[in-house]
C-alpha cells in the first residue's frame, strides 16, 4: 500500500487517550494527530520515537493529521495504524503474494458469518475447493525482555474479541470449510510470532485448540517505509 504523498517526519511527544498523539516538527512547532490504534502499543509509541504522519484534505476532520509509523530506538519501523493491516493484506491477496492463499477466483471482505455475529476479514472462494475464511491480526508487539530476539507476540492486551474470532474459525473448519488466521507483522524487528500466553492465556489456549482441529496459522512480515507498506516475507509462527 503506497502513501501518496509520502509520509512526513516528526518526533513523538506522547500518545494518549488511545486515539491521540502529540508530535513535534523540526522547527519546534507541535500538533495533535489522530492515532488509529486501540491497542496498548507497547514498545511502539515511546516519547522521542521518530514518527511519520499523513495529512488529510478533508476539512471536516478535527485532526487532519494521522500517525502512521513510528521508529524505535533500534531504528526499526513500526506501522501503528492498525486500519492499514487489512488494506495491506488485501493487496497481497489480489497479487497472489501470499502463496498459501493464492489462486482463488473470488475475494470478498467483511462478510457476516458464524454463530457469534462476526464478520470475516476476507472470504476466498472458487468452484474447485472449499471456501476459505481468513481472519487478519496486526502484530506489532516485540518482546520487551529481549527486544533484539525478533520474538513477536499477539495479542498485546487481553482480547475477548480475538477469542471470539478463534471460536468462529473453529466452527468453520467443523463445517468443512478452510479457516486461516493470518498474522500481518507490521514491525521490522519481528522475525517470528507466538501467541502471547503471558498476556492472554485464554487466547493462547483457544489458538492451540484451533490448530488441533485444522485452523491454519500463517504469518507474513511487511516491508515498511515512508512511501509504502507491503507484505513480503513468510515468517514462522511458533506455537
Amino acid at each position: 500500500m503506497k502513501f501518496a504523498p509520502p509520509l512526513q517526519q516528526a518526533t513523538l511527544i506522547k500518545r494518549y487517550k488511545r486515539f491521540l498523539a502529540d508530535l513535534r516538527l523540526a522547527d519546534g512547532s507541535e500538533f495533535t494527530a489522530h492515532c488509529a490504534n486501540t491497542g496498548k502499543m507497547t514498545g511502539c509509541a515511546e516519547p522521542d520515537f521518530v514518527a511519520f504522519y499523513s495529512t488529510s484534505g478533508n476539512l471536516k476532520r478535527k485532526y487532519p493529521h494521522s500517525l502512521e509509523l513510528t521508529q524505535n530506538q533500534f531504528q526499526q519501523l513500526i506501522c501503528v495504524n492498525t486500519a492499514l493491516a487489512n488494506k495491506v493484506v488485501e493487496e497481497a491477496l489480489q497479487a497472489n503474494l501470499i502463496t498459501q492463499l493464492s489462486g482463488y477466483e473470488q475475494l470478498q471482505s467483511e462478510v457476516k458469518y458464524g454463530q457469534e455475529n462476526s464478520r470475516i476479514d476476507f472470504l476466498l472462494s472458487d468452484s474447485k475447493r472449499p471456501n476459505c475464511y481468513v481472519e487478519v491480526k496486526s502484530v506489532t508487539l516485540l518482546s520487551q525482555d529481549s527486544p533484539l530476539s525478533g520474538q513477536g507476540y499477539f495479542p498485546d492486551a487481553q482480547t475477548l474479541r480475538g477469542q471470539k474470532h478463534i471460536r468462529e474459525l473453529i466452527e468453520m473448519v467443523e463445517q468443512g470449510h478452510r479457516a486461516v488466521l493470518l498474522f500481518a507483522v507490521l514491525h521490522e524487528g519481528i522475525s517470528h510470532v507466538s501467541a502471547a500466553k503471558h498476556i492472554d492465556e485464554k487466547y493462547a489456549q483457544l489458538l492451540n485448540q484451533a490448530i488441533a482441529v485444522g485452523v491454519e496459522v500463517v504469518a507474513y512480515k511487511a516491508k515498511i517505509s515512508a512511501r509504502e507498506v507491503t507484505l513480503t516475507e513468510n515468517i514462522p509462527f511458533i506455537a
